[in-house]
């Protein structure tokens, strides 16, 4: 129900967007998130976002100031711009969707809604 698009090979200092469509059921009042796991490597936390009132969004450290997280609740689509891309960035990117919360959490076993990954690989 969750698709990631968008993945591929740059080399480092390059840009990509990443795209995550959700179908089957709607997530516009989901918290959604970007997470990632390198070779070796737990899945972590990149960014988190939940549309309500107003839009609260959060970045893992690791990427504060070079990836933005977005969402197209009429397209019922979840992005991630990476730009700056380190080769530390390299890892199969998944997004995820909690239907039980408001709000984002950094916690991969919050989430209930997983798509299959793409992969990022970040050449030096």
């Amino acid at each position: 129900q969750l698709v990631e698009s968008g993945g591929g090979l740059v080399q480092a200092g390059d840009s990509l967007r990443l795209s995550c469509t959700a179908s089957g059921r709607t997530f516009n009042t989901y918290a959604m998130a970007w997470f990632r796991q390198g070779p070796g490597k737990e899945r972590e936390f990149v960014a988190g976002i939940m549309r309500t009132v107003i839009i609260n969004i959060g970045y893992a450290d690791s990427v504060k100031g070079r990836f933005t997280i977005s969402r197209d609740n009429a397209k019922n689509t979840l992005y991630l711009e990476m730009n700056s891309l380190k080769p530390e960035d390299t890892a199969v990117y998944y997004c995820a969707a909690d239907s039980k919360r408001s709000y984002w959490t950094k916690s991969p076993a919050n989430y209930d809604y997983w798509g299959q990954g793409t992969q990022v690989t970040v050449s030096s």
